[in-house]
């Protein structure tokens, strides 16, 4: 099946597009063996934008700041979203899973009651660039079965608007097109837009979907705010609400940047570092079965 769509669906006018509520910049941080990353989406946000738990933006040219990669770790509790801009990355895991990600791809994993995983580069030089999202499992679907997918930057669906703006569909539907994956409970919407100077983009957005944009290249402007590069811009829940219009800035480079959203769960949520439950007791559970060796059993 070719993923490509020349011919998506035009989209409605928005009545009420969404604004910006803030602007967060990341802190630098390091993660793994000493893998160098700016963590968007920090803990203290993951309520404001329920189900999204994390967001990691990893980019580097030098090798020291990402050779060590991410040994053995475990997850419980939640899925993961690994989209690989550049840069080559081995994943093996607990249940069997093994896949290469390469330069536009996406690795979908889903912990669910547990896994344990490695993510190491294969490559010596270059740039690898890319970012990690965490997504929230509801309570019924924290103790399900592992999944794991790959998927090839050809096999992303995707199209171009009739302005010229590119979209890679992750997950989620624009304009018609359906994403390489759908869920039912979070509904996420995961789009990679990029925008030639001075083009916009309209996204429809139900009004209860938490939702934020990261501008990785160049810069974008939401109902007159500007959003310069390697910033989240978190969008309004306003009332009535019906989607957000982007625009790149006119006379600049090209833009790019993730559109993210999803329905809120509304649970309680219980981290400890990899786990993610929804209560302290479940989280000492987790503990306990990944130093007994039972981890996803």
């Amino acid at each position: 099946m070719n993923a490509v769509n020349p011919f998506p669906t035009p989209p409605a006018a928005l009545r009420r597009p969404r604004t910006v509520e803030r602007l967060v910049t990341g802190r630098p941080t390091s993660d793994g063996a000493g893998v160098k990353l700016t963590r968007v989406l920090t803990q203290g946000l993951q309520k404001r934008l329920d189900p999204f738990l994390m967001l990691d933006a990893f980019g580097s040219d030098r090798a020291d700041d990402y050779i060590a990669g991410f040994p053995d770790h475990p997850h419980r509790g939640f899925e993961t979203v690994t989209y690989m801009i550049a840069g080559r990355m081995l994943h093996r895991d607990s249940a069997g899973h093994e896949g290469l990600l390469e330069s536009g791809g996406v690795q979908w994993m889903t912990a669910g009651r547990g896994v344990i995983h490695s993510e190491i580069p294969q490559q010596e030089e270059g740039l690898m660039e890319g970012f990690q999202l965490w997504l929230n499992l509801p309570a019924k679907d924290k103790m399900s079965a592992p999944w794991y997918r790959d998927f090839a930057a050809a096999a992303l669906p995707r199209f171009t608007t009739a302005a010229g703006v590119e979209v890679v569909v992750i997950a989620g539907e624009s304009q018609g097109v359906h994403g390489a994956v759908s869920r039912e409970a979070t509904a996420p919407l995961y789009l990679d837009l990029r925008l030639p100077a001075g083009a916009a983009f309209s996204q429809a957005l139900p009004p209860g979907h938490n939702a934020f944009l990261y501008v990785y290249r160049g810069e974008l402007t939401v109902a007159g705010i500007a959003v310069p590069v390697r910033t989240m811009a978190i969008l309004g829940n306003e009332a009535g609400s019906d989607g957000v219009v982007v625009e790149a800035v006119k006379g600049g480079a090209e833009t790019r940047a993730l559109l993210i959203a999803g329905r809120p769960l509304n649970e309680p949520i219980a981290q400890y570092g990899p786990f993610v439950m929804n209560t302290e007791q479940e989280i000492y559970r987790a503990v306990a079965d990944y130093r007994a060796g039972r981890l996803g059993d």
